[in-house]
């Protein structure tokens, strides 16, 4: 069984990935029994995700500051603070912060074992090679299926 927990505001381990774009990791996988994994990511107007999907957590996306436009499946969303995305397991998917400043969302994975790829990036401290994020991709059920379509 877990214990439960709190992590203060401003707590949890924060990861800078380039220039403005932070990772701030709430909840990992193996704090919550891999039940979900949470974390905020600051972004600059610009930035989005791979065209990808996950085949074994659903995903949601949770926007605090910024406007971001999703596509999930062949539709597309946008929204600014309080919209709050849902991004099903084996339905590809992308999103990107339209600007014209500083985007900020929440990210939940549930379970939450896919977020583990997201925690291994970050945890290295240097990038993945193509060969190790290539196996992590594979371990975690990620797949990638290209450039962001935004």
């Amino acid at each position: 069984m877990t214990k439960g927990f709190v992590v203060p505001a401003g707590g949890g381990k924060t990861y800078e990935d380039t220039p403005g774009r932070v990772f701030a990791l709430k909840l990992a996988a193996g704090q919550t029994g891999e039940s979900i994994m949470l974390f905020e990511e600051t972004v600059p107007a610009g930035t989005g995700s791979t065209h990808h999907l996950h085949y074994d957590s659903d995903e949601v996306v949770w926007v605090l500051e910024g406007e971001f436009t999703f596509k999930i499946g062949d539709e597309l969303f946008s929204g600014g603070p309080g919209t709050c995305a849902f991004l099903p397991r084996k339905v590809p998917h992308a999103w990107k912060s339209n600007g014209p400043g500083t985007g900020r969302a929440v990210f939940l994975y549930t379970p939450g074992r896919t977020g583990r790829f997201i925690e291994e990036r970050f945890e290295r401290g240097q990038p993945l090679s193509d060969a190790e994020r290539a196996s992590a991709l594979e371990r975690y059920r990620w797949e990638v299926i290209g450039p962001n379509p935004l």
